[in-house]
């Protein structure tokens, strides 16, 4: 994306966010092509420039309090294909690409928990060791 295509295409997306008190906006996270959910983030402005810029997706930290590059430290990176809005503008969904593993406890996604026969289950594998799923 050339600077000036980049810059507006990062003022129409802010523009057309409702932001929180603390300026941040709930993202899930989906695979692009198998519509797979890996994960819930936060972005503040700041991450959704980053991500339109680099076209890796970058979120806000709300534990760090700083950006946070997914992928950073452990590789597990989330190639962007596609930033979508939901039709109140208080949801962003990221279609991404997604190298590795998504969640922090070494499982591809997040959400690997569910109700099954009436009590809770893990329904997900553990893929990677959770101190190299990093990020």
């Amino acid at each position: 994306m050339s600077d000036n295509r980049e810059v507006a295409a990062f003022a129409a997306v802010a523009d057309a966010i409702r932001f929180d008190d603390s300026g941040l906006v709930p993202v899930i996270a989906q695979q692009h092509d198998s519509g797979e959910v890996l994960m819930l983030a936060w972005m503040n402005a700041d991450a959704i420039a980053e991500t339109l810029r680099t076209r890796q997706v970058c979120y806000w930290s709300r534990s760090r309090a700083r950006l946070w590059r997914k992928g950073e430290t452990s590789g597990h990176t989330q190639a962007l294909k596609d930033l979508r809005w939901d039709c109140d503008a208080d949801a962003l969904l990221v279609l991404v690409d997604q190298e590795g593993v998504a969640c922090h406890t070494g499982r591809r996604s997040c959400f690997f928990n569910a109700l099954r026969d009436g009590a809770p289950a893990v329904i997900a594998e553990v893929e990677i060791a959770p101190g190299a799923a990093g990020d």
